[in-house]
């Protein structure tokens, strides 16, 4: 008799279930074909990119929630209309892709120097974290220095949240593996709780694989993020809400925002309602998988009503969902659109969504032979590993912003003074227009209190530029002065000092009369 590959899926999943009780902790081993492994890789990377769609119109526009009257539209299509019009939204599956495209190429083991030369010369665009992290690596700071907060004024950034489903998904059922796979590659562009971001996102994805209570996967994986850490504390109390408020998500959001909403890191989030803190973002991720409760439609709805990095944050959640559902669980009306573009490859790589599949799945197998499993030709037996805490490590400790200031000068008329242990100062060129030296790149020396601090090198066009011209931290709380000397001008050109975010160990509240 002849069985359809798709019930033998199904039977798979039943036996993976019946083996893993939602309701209790995971057992030692757990065993499942490989068309089952599968399967559920390819609903990891399929719900990423769902949630990524959905998400797309709302990106970045809603600093609150986003109103349940506004419409999110859904259509056979609408997949293929992104990637043929603006593909530059799947930032968070082709950045991914990089890293699965390495080992790929040189296993397991391949050297930090590969990923990060492979990310800071691909041809894609980059912001945050990752586009410092780029100018870093391509100016010899290498990683884990790359993303040290004192190296990368983005450091608490979402951006290694968005990019490690990678570790999680080659490492099923193993999150202290999925941890290990996060170290090197998200210290090239974070640190901290952006770090942190990526490793529990990897954490739950890999338990997703094993488990299918969201209750449990996002406690669970929570035991790798070391108690000490604000985005412990953070995440803890989501759950806490949650329990305390398990019929109004909303509640739970304003709660996040009351006590997490206050960015002292990205120079684009302080003192602003924009916010890409990998502590508020990762957040919404667990908001949307906690009161989504598996419901796929809710759980991407509700992650992107939350606003902020409303195309990442259900992309993270969709993809734990994919891959606790499996593709085959994914329901027709979300995942068909899928099916338009499985075999096309994302812009800035030569990997589509079915060969993303295939390497992730060469790669978990390699993972549960290193550490225990067994592998066959049609199944695979896992050790599942009880999570432990990664080391502590927190940026931007003793450093508050106090002020915000507009500059708006010509950078050879700039003279800052300001009284804390920390500056970013951030600029932008003017030109005239038609400019076209495509080659150029501003030699900028700062000065910190009249001694040479720091020189830059700085291009005006491409991928190797930065958004902020000059930072310092862990100065003496004391009045400074900075100033630039710009080595290499050309006629018509121009930088404007735009603005300064000034640092001190203590908060500046401002006590009014309460009459």
């Amino acid at each position: 008799m002849k069985v359809s590959k798709s019930i033998i899926i199904a039977v798979g999943m039943l036996l993976v279930c019946f083996t893993v009780n939602a309701k209790r902790p995971v057992p030692t081993e757990v065993k499942m074909s490989k068309a089952v492994l599968m399967d559920k890789i390819r609903g990891a990377w399929a719900g990423k990119v769902i949630g990524c769609t959905y998400g797309g119109p709302t990106e970045f526009r809603y600093a609150t929630t986003i109103n349940k009257n506004i419409d999110i539209p859904w259509s056979d299509h609408i997949i293929k209309q992104w990637y043929d019009n603006s593909p530059g939204l799947y930032d968070d599956v082709y950045m991914n892709l990089t890293f699965v495209d390495v080992f790929g190429k040189e296993g397991l083991d391949a050297p930090i120097s590969s990923f990060a030369n492979a990310f800071a010369y691909a041809k894609y665009p980059l912001w945050h974290a990752n586009l410092q992290a780029r100018y870093n690596i391509r100016h010899g700071i290498m990683p884990p220095q790359s993303g040290y907060w004192e190296n990368n004024a983005h450091a608490d950034d979402i951006d290694f949240q968005i990019e490690a489903d990678y570790a999680g998904i080659m490492s099923p059922g193993m999150p202290n593996a999925a941890s290990y796979y996060c170290d090197g590659i998200g210290h090239m562009m974070n640190y901290g709780d952006g770090w942190y971001g990526g490793v529990y996102v990897a954490s739950m994805l890999s338990l997703a694989f094993v488990n299918s209570d969201i209750e449990y996967i996002v406690s669970e994986a929570l035991k790798t993020i070391p108690k000490q850490s604000k985005y412990h504390k953070a995440i803890a109390d989501v759950i806490r809400w949650h329990e305390k408020y398990p019929e109004d998500w909303e509640l739970t959001w304003a709660k996040v925002n009351e006590n997490y909403g206050f960015d002292v890191g990205c120079p684009e989030g302080v003192y602003s309602s924009y916010d890409i803190d990998a502590v508020l973002n990762s957040a919404y991720i667990v908001i949307g998988l906690l009161y989504g409760d598996k419901n796929f439609y809710r759980t991407i709805d509700i992650s992107t009503r939350c606003g902020a990095d409303s195309d990442c944050n259900p992309s993270s959640a969709a993809g734990i969902l994919g891959a606790v559902l499996g593709f085959s669980g994914i329901p027709d009306y979300w995942k068909k659109p899928v099916l338009e573009v499985e075999d096309r490859d994302f812009k800035y790589t030569d990997i589509s969504l079915k060969r993303a599949t295939s390497l992730s799945l060469d790669q978990a197998v390699q993972v549960i032979e290193r550490n225990g499993g067994k592998v066959s030709d049609k199944a695979v037996m896992i050790k599942v590993q009880t999570p432990k805490p990664v080391r502590l490590e927190q940026g931007f400790t003793g450093h508050w912003p106090v002020e915000l200031r507009t500059v708006k000068k010509y950078i050879d008329k700039t003279d800052i003074k300001f009284e804390g242990n920390g500056i970013v100062v951030r600029y932008y060129f003017t030109k005239p227009k038609n400019y076209k030296n495509y080659d150029y790149s501003a030699k900028v020396e700062a000065y910190l209190d009249g001694v040479l601090s720091k020189t830059m090198d700085i291009p005006m066009f491409g991928n190797g530029q930065t958004r902020e011209l000059y930072y310092i931290y862990k100065l003496p709380v004391a009045s400074h002065t900075v100033s630039f000397k710009w080595l290499n001008k050309e006629d018509g050109l121009n930088i404007v000092v735009n603005s300064a975010i000034i640092y001190s160990d203590k908060l500046k509240l401002t006590k009014h009369e309460d009459k």
